[in-house]
């Protein structure tokens, strides 16, 4: 195993210019998470894989419907996430060079976003997924890293306030670059551009450029590395090993291994449910770009007061009550959803998604933390909640895409996810009949 040394003291802790610096990266990062997954390129790729009315597409010898491929190759590119991730855990403790291993996936994830340029017909779309997968693993890669500077940078007692500095300078950043996308896509006509193509590729690039650009602020403040731990054995496999470790624990841990089983069926649903959310809009209910762009701009501002509406609800009833809450509201969208025709029945379950999905997330996360026995080896234990999190992400996406191959209709998808949906439900039922892990997580 590996045991790590101080933080060499040469890294300036709570020092305003490296913690600024260190949240730039999300603000270069953020714009992939909103103009490639979820505002622009679905509703682009479903147009360009769309030929004379059919939908599907010849994805390596195999007839497949696009959105089917598209969902099915980003539940891949998770896969590989969570299968690298203990590894690249590793890496960050053992390594002692965090920012060239941030620098490698940042670049693998620009480099992805900038190949989608060059997509512009069908016969390119094993371009478009290359780049799509690329991209994906360039930023869950990067953020490992990002995410170990957090306690380099800041004291305990800081490190909530410079996390949530990080998430809004994300905010900022993505939504600046949405918006002025936006406004090169209104703007077509005036600006004498006949080719459609154009300036939703241009979003594609300038997310690229964005995030290659951006993040050169922290690549030159950030130190070099955090910490070196001294190894003993195959330091590489040590993140493996933490994660069986903590498997072996949860076996006697009842509350613990319940919660996590529901925390994986219900947030399968949640993260199925923000990648696919702008290609059910386009291929079910025919919203234009413009459209799905607003409906992502109204998700994210929905989605920062609703992490706060469920915030204030689990202060009054507690955590899994809470969650009991949000997951039955989850359960509501889903049915409603599955009889959506109008562009104003997806705004309506666009609004109730937006407030319900910021709380579900960080209410998950707060929860678990309440849950997990105090040790000196907490970062285990998160790391075993992040690969529970991209595992789900991978069967959620996969799963969606072999039942819209299997049916031709991602409405009968929207069933499976209501499914998900209440099996999760059911395991929190299960974990708020304890009395003892009731008292642990109801009022702080």
């Amino acid at each position: 195993m590996n045991v790590s040394v101080p933080i060499p003291e040469n890294i300036a802790r709570n020092d305003r210019k490296t913690i600024n610096a260190w949240a730039m990266y999300d603000w270069a990062n953020s714009a992939y998470a909103l103009v490639i997954t979820s505002a622009i390129f679905p509703a682009y790729y479903n147009s360009i894989t769309k030929v004379n009315g059919n939908s599907r597409i010849d994805f390596f010898g195999t007839s497949i419907e696009n959105t089917a491929a598209y969902s099915i190759n980003l539940g891949i590119a998770f896969g590989v996430v969570a299968l690298i991730s203990p590894l690249l855990s590793s890496i960050s403790d053992s390594g002692g060079n965090h920012r060239s291993y941030m620098k490698f996936f940042c670049y693998m994830g620009a480099i992805g976003c900038m190949l989608l340029f060059f997509f512009n017909n069908h016969q390119q779309v094993h371009l478009a997924l290359g780049g799509m997968m690329l991209a994906t693993i360039g930023y869950s890669g990067s953020m490992v890293f990002y995410n170990a500077y957090l306690p380099a940078i800041a004291t305990e007692d800081r490190q909530d306030k410079v996390s949530a500095r990080g998430f809004a300078f994300g905010y900022i950043g993505a939504t600046t670059l949405l918006l002025l996308n936006l406004l090169f896509i209104l703007n077509q006509e005036a600006l004498g551009v006949s080719d459609d193509t154009l300036f939703p590729r241009l979003s594609f690039l300038l997310t690229g450029l964005w995030w290659f650009g951006f993040a050169q602020i922290p690549f030159h403040v950030l130190p070099k590395g955090i910490y070196k731990a001294k190894a003993e054995g195959d330091s590489f496999m040590n993140g493996y090993r933490q994660l069986a470790k903590v498997w072996g624990q949860l076996k006697s841990m009842y509350i613990l291994r319940t919660f996590l089983t529901g925390f994986f069926f219900y947030i399968m649903g949640v993260q199925t449910v923000m990648f696919m959310a702008s290609s059910f809009g386009d291929k079910e209910i025919h919203l234009t770009i413009t459209q799905l762009i607003i409906t992502v701009l109204l998700l994210e501002y929905l989605g920062i007061a609703g992490a706060f509406l469920f915030a204030w609800i689990s202060k009054k009833i507690g955590n899994i009550p809470a969650l009991m809450i949000a997951v039955t509201m989850w359960i509501m969208i889903c049915a409603g959803s599955y009889f959506i025709i109008t562009p104003i029945h997806f705004y309506i379950a666009a609004f109730f998604i937006g407030l319900v999905m910021g709380g579900i997330q960080s209410l998950s996360r707060s929860t678990y933390a309440k849950m997990i026995p105090q040790t000196h080896n907490n970062a285990a234990y998160f790391s075993f909640y992040d690969v529970c999190e991209k595992t789900a992400m991978m069967f959620g996406l996969v799963m969606w895409g072999y039942l819209d191959n299997l049916t031709g209709s991602m409405r009968n998808s929207i069933v499976a996810l209501g499914i998900w949906f209440t099996i999760g439900l059911i395991f929190l039922f299960l974990v708020n009949g304890r009395r003892s892990a009731h008292q642990l997580i109801i009022h702080e």
